[in-house]
């Protein structure tokens, strides 16, 4: 399969290119030129599969084209070695937890896929010293130094905005040396994003070095992630749950998440509508209510991961809809939540059930209470372990909860970061040193 360029200003590429390149020439994101459809069986059997089963059908629909087959379900069934259980919340809602993997966040899904898959690419294609670029306002971060660490011929590069990631996130990418080495940026996560997205447009950096993104610009990194959602689909159908009004909630950042859920809609899953969950970086809300897009510096808010004032897959969910504001709203749905609303949602989701959530989880589950109709179920995607936020959690809930074995080793470790400007110079004179 090809994929284009959402600004449709170069030439089409194949799987390989647009892994390796991460980036199209022209700024724009790639794209697969056709959306495959799954069939009728699949959906009618798919609650007879395993997680690691449905997501290689889907796999192969996306990816079958380009990569053999056995080295395709290999990278699946490696890349998924841990649930993502459905549980249930509340009477209609339900809680996709994407936090019982190697760093407790929903990244570990598309970090770990693409890390094999850019390796399965590194080996065919003869390629040596492949660096990998990425922007993190928390959980990318940890997930694809994870996901890379000790991968031969890949370098990682980590930039990270100073004091506003938790010490826990930080911990999990500052502490792992060997191919990671974090970057310490004077600046905002936008200002990250920007350092990584001119870096694949200049000359002199791409003349030197071999450059790629692990950030869900990827098509590797952000297309994995519709596999969990066909798992959820699949555990509704086995607990004999009415599936004509499902909706689904994702806490969104850079969108990539939300962007992998409406490719596995446009593929068949049966999903009424999808809402987008905001914090106060609600540049997505604003387009919905005026068709407007108004990029803006993002804010520092105790949802972390969703402190994006311009997010880049933004422009996927255009091409998607073919530029139509009409046909977005019609299947999105938007709502934004400041600091002291999602502390509120923490509380009421503990109080009242017994079940704790990270702020992301909080905007999810307040969308549904405030969004869902009757006779709809919800799902909201609780992207990451609460105790990643355990500061942000012990202070809504004065309380001490507790850190898994997983974080634990994590914290262990020494921090090694290398403190940079926001400046592109100053980026662009150390990967010119290294």
């Amino acid at each position: 399969m090809k994929y284009y360029s959402t600004n449709k200003k170069v030439e089409n590429v194949s799987l390989q290119e647009a892994v390796v390149k991460g980036l199209a020439e022209d700024k724009g994101l790639f794209m697969q030129e056709r959306i495959p459809q799954l069939d009728k069986q699949f959906f009618e059997h798919i609650d007879e599969l395993s997680f690691q089963e449905i997501a290689f059908e889907v796999a192969k629909a996306l990816f079958g084209d380009d990569v053999e087959t056995e080295s395709l379900k290999q990278i699946v069934f490696e890349t998924l070695n841990f649930d993502v259980p459905l549980v249930s919340v509340e009477n209609n809602i339900y809680s996709l937890e994407l936090f019982h993997g190697p760093t407790l966040a929903f990244k570990d899904v598309g970090a770990r896929f693409m890390s094999r898959l850019l390796g399965y690419f590194i080996k065919k294609q003869g390629l040596k010293d492949v660096n990998v670029l990425v922007a993190t306002s928390g959980d990318t971060g940890s997930a694809v130094a994870n996901g890379f660490l000790g991968v031969e011929g890949i370098k990682v590069f980590v930039l990270y905005p100073k004091d506003k990631v938790s010490k826990i996130q930080e911990c999990q990418f500052t502490t792992l040396g060997k191919n990671i080495t974090a970057l310490e940026i004077d600046g905002t996560f936008d200002d990250c994003q920007r350092l990584v997205k001119t870096a694949f447009l200049d000359a002199d950096l791409n003349k030197k070095l071999q450059l790629t993104s692990a950030n869900s610009i990827n098509v590797a990194r952000f297309l994995p992630q519709s596999f969990y959602y066909f798992y959820a689909y699949a555990q509704l159908k086995k607990m004999g749950k009415d599936l004509d009004d499902v909706v689904i909630c994702v806490p969104s950042g850079n969108f990539g998440n939300i962007t992998a859920g409406l490719i596995a809609k446009k593929m068949g899953l049966p999903v009424k509508r999808f809402i987008a969950a905001n914090n106060k970086n609600d540049i997505f809300l604003q387009y919905l209510q005026t068709g407007v897009y108004s990029p803006r510096a993002s804010v520092a808010t105790i949802a972390n991961a969703m402190d994006v004032g311009d997010p880049s897959n933004f422009a996927r969910v255009l091409d998607l809809y073919g530029h139509s504001h009409d046909a977005i709203t019609a299947e999105i749905e938007g709502c934004s939540y400041v600091d002291e609303e999602i502390s509120d949602w923490v509380k009421k989701c503990f109080s009242s059930n017994g079940y704790l959530l990270d702020p992301h989880g909080a905007c999810g589950f307040g969308a549904l209470k405030d969004l869902l109709k009757e006779n709809e179920i919800g799902i909201f995607l609780e992207t990451a372990h609460p105790a990643k936020f355990k500061d942000t959690i012990d202070r809504i809930l004065d309380a001490d909860i507790e850190i898994p074995e997983k974080l634990q080793a994590f914290m262990k470790g020494e921090k090694l970061s290398i403190p940079l400007s926001a400046e592109f110079s100053d980026f662009k004179q150390f990967l010119m040193s290294i």
